[in-house]
């Protein structure tokens, strides 16, 4: 089995089981996150390589980090997640990328993000439910990030954080990559 199979598979047992502790039947949990019945019946079925946006509005929906979507297996209370355990979610021929280093649930997801912008290219988000965070700090670069149509500039060394429940996204406008860490917080479904 590849490492694609063995997300897939898992993205569908935890769907499953999360829809179902949570109480959602299919059509909820579908129009909660914005996606169609049919979408959702592929990935519990693992019939399907959902996109990463897909799995960020199904985890928004739920209430779970991509890394509680994606987990393997049962971790004990220290969870160590070694370079190749990573999970990079988007990438550009370019070179651009980011990267799910770690996750967890306190009590809403929590993930902490390693991303690369290479020159002149960019990435969209969709806003994430009220009361979302996110904070990022620059490594090498300038980042752009346009939150509700207003760009901020973040040179390297400097930390911001924002409330990522309105449209935003991250820009590389400079000659060099843009290096950046994030953790993102969504609150809990359950309140």
């Amino acid at each position: 089995m590849t490492d694609l199979d063995q997300l897939t598979q898992s993205l569908a047992r935890n769907l499953r089981r999360l829809r179902t502790e949570r109480g959602f039947t299919l059509d909820g949990l579908a129009a909660r996150a914005g996606i169609s019945r049919g979408m959702l019946i592929q990935i519990e079925q693992a019939r399907t390589n959902p996109s990463v946006g897909t799995v960020v509005k199904v985890g928004d929906a739920l209430g779970v980090s991509i890394t509680t979507l994606l987990d393997f297996d049962q971790t004990p209370s220290v969870r160590l997640v070694p370079p190749d355990r990573a999970i990079r979610l988007w990438s550009t021929e370019a070179g651009s990328h980011s990267t799910l280093l770690a996750g967890t649930e306190a009590p809403g997801p929590l993930e902490l993000w390693r991303w690369r912008l290479m020159p002149g290219e960019s990435h969209v988000s969709d806003p994430h439910p009220p009361g979302s965070t996110e904070l990022v700090h620059v490594t090498t670069g300038v980042l752009t990030i346009r939150l509700d149509g207003v760009d901020h500039d973040v040179p390297a060394q400097v930390s911001a954080s924002y409330e990522a429940h309105v449209a935003h996204s991250y820009r590389n406008e400079g000659q060099e990559p843009v290096e950046f860490m994030m953790a993102a917080s969504v609150p809990s479904a359950n309140g």
